[in-house]
């Protein structure tokens, strides 16, 4: 027997689960983290993380089919941006807990 409470989560959990999915994983959660700071190409999301090329490419393209981050390209940089949303509410939640100066005391 289901009751009210139990329909949004039951409507909401496949949802839920591939987010938690994204960003159990600690190369995409850290590309997530660089784009809650704003929109950044490819080679700035990079900087600062030990990934090969085509490991990067392979991250950014579960993101992509997660449809947590959009893309524009300028000329032949490509640059990416988080998507409003869910992700971004648990995102911005993660960066101040973990991100803030506070954090690090």
């Amino acid at each position: 027997m289901t009751t009210a409470g139990e329909a949004p989560i039951q409507a909401h959990v496949g949802e839920a689960t591939a987010l938690l999915k994204a960003l159990a994983n600690e190369n995409r959660l850290m590309l997530l983290c660089k784009l809650v700071e704003g929109e950044q190409s490819v080679g700035q999301l990079n900087r600062g993380i030990d990934l090969s090329q085509s490991a990067l490419s392979q991250h950014l393209a579960v993101l992509r089919s997660e449809g947590l981050v959009t893309t524009r390209r300028q000329a032949q940089t490509i640059y990416y941006a988080l998507v409003d949303g869910p992700a971004r509410q648990v995102l911005d939640t993660l960066h101040g807990i973990y991100c803030s100066p506070q954090s690090s005391d």
